[in-house]
């Protein structure tokens, strides 16, 4: 793979740490906690939905996410080139709030068949729901903060959205078997509504801030609907990174279908399984928030960008491997929780890191591409891998042992992506000297 970094764009000058950096955190702190609590609220809704529906359905169904996200990439890079960020954020996010209150009309229809059909098309719209909210909200992010911040308050900040999610675990284990699965798209439409509101504060604050900011805010992004797909093409370091989040994605869907195999077979009843995947998020994010508060910042700083991103892979290794030798629920669930507590706590933040230097339309158009679009069609090659081992014959034990050769090719990848985001620091720092850029 060449190591050429893409060219970089000048630092924004902005006011530095004190008063005006605290507020700014605090508004995107919460910003990411009513965004990741929106989803919680119905992640364990469309994963009941998922097992409900039959475990060998599933392919299809990450089929449809991919078409689905296909569709709507160049729509959003589209808004993007044409609006200022304000208003395209609104525009993404009120869409999705008029899906959920659609679905919610469609899920309590009596007739059999089209409840199916709208249990798969909701399974589907959430699937990239998930992915779409919270690229947009990391690339608003990359968007006023600059590098050296971003390593310090990346933790913090993550830590809001890992309180949102286990909030929204929390709360759907408390209303699921009173309201109803159903009512939770009601709840997560008002979350999302109040994420927005204080996207508008945070970007009013940054603006009276920063004079940059203002014409920042003001400006649309600019260049075309294909402008993700053709920047990660042809910009090497984008292409480790999609290569980065190809190999994770790919791990976690077996891991996510080893999960659907081991849960159906054992857990039979479907609110006890609703509540079964309602409270593992309440514990990967209980974990992840403990790690957030206490480590990830160290660990960035420490250990640096690169190192850290070594993390998860070496982790993944070890549990394919203690999956395959014991392949029960017990393992499933202390592989997973681990697991997805290390991607929240560690890997995304220093991964959202990696596009600080970036021009915008690669922060919004590059970013929004890798993180919908590479990572479905990452869970496609994990689906279809599964299903096709499955087809020869391999068992659960089997599938997992597979994890391992593809968690050693995830490590390599972490390595070359951090040297050559170390070079980029270098160029950046010879480029633009002690200039600075943030709210």
């Amino acid at each position: 793979m060449p190591s050429t970094p893409p060219p970089l764009q000048p630092h924004r000058a902005a006011p530095g740490a004190g008063a005006a950096e605290r507020a700014v955190v605090v508004l995107a702190f919460l910003y990411f906690f009513l965004v990741l609590a929106s989803y919680y609220v119905l992640r364990p809704v469309r994963d009941e939905i998922g097992v409900a529906g039959g475990v060998d359905k599933l392919p299809w169904l990450f089929l449809a996410t991919l078409g689905v996200t296909v569709a709507i990439s160049p729509v959003f890079s589209t808004l993007v080139a044409r609006l200022p960020r304000r208003r395209f954020v609104a525009w993404s996010y009120r869409t999705l709030i008029a899906f959920l209150v659609a679905f919610f009309l469609l899920l309590r229809t009596r007739d059999g068949a089209a409840a199916v059909w709208a249990g798969r098309c909701f399974f589907v719209w959430l699937s990239v729901f998930n992915l779409f909210v919270t690229s947009l909200f990391w690339a608003v992010m990359s968007d006023v903060f600059r590098t050296d911040q971003a390593r310090r308050l990346y933790g913090v900040i993550g830590a809001g959205g890992t309180l949102g999610g286990l909030c929204g675990g929390l709360l759907t284990s408390a209303v699921a078997r009173t309201i109803g699965p159903v009512a939770l798209l009601l709840v997560a439409a008002l979350l999302l509504e109040l994420a927005l509101q204080c996207m508008f504060a945070l970007t009013r604050r940054v603006s009276a801030a920063s004079g940059t900011q203002r014409q920042l805010d003001a400006a649309p992004v600019g260049g075309g609907a294909l402008g993700g797909m053709l920047g990660v093409a042809r910009s090497p370091y984008l292409l480790g990174i999609a290569a980065f989040m190809m190999m994770f994605t790919i791990g976690s869907t077996f891991l996510y279908f080893l999960q659907a195999q081991i849960v159906s077979a054992a857990i039979t009843d479907r609110v006890a399984r609703t509540l079964y995947f309602a409270r593992v998020d309440i514990w990967v994010n209980a974990l992840t928030l403990v790690a957030q508060m206490g480590l990830t910042r160290r660990l960035l700083v420490s250990l640096g960008v690169g190192r850290t991103l070594l993390l998860l892979p070496a982790l993944s290794v070890a549990g394919f491997l203690w999956l395959g030798c014991a392949p029960v629920l017990t393992a499933v669930i202390a592989f997973q929780v681990v697991r997805r507590a290390g991607q929240f706590a560690v890997t995304t933040p220093s991964r959202e890191v990696l596009f600080v230097p970036l021009s915008r339309e690669q922060k919004y158009k590059a970013k929004n591409f890798v993180d919908t679009f590479v990572f479905r069609a990452g869970d496609q090659v994990g689906a279809w891998s599964h299903a096709g081992m499955m087809a020869l014959g391999l068992g659960i034990s089997g599938i997992a042992f597979a994890g391992v050769p593809l968690s050693l090719a995830w490590m390599m990848i972490a390595l070359w992506l951090g040297r050559a985001y170390a070079r980029l620091q270098q160029s950046e720092a010879q480029a633009t000297g002690a200039g600075e850029r943030c709210p």
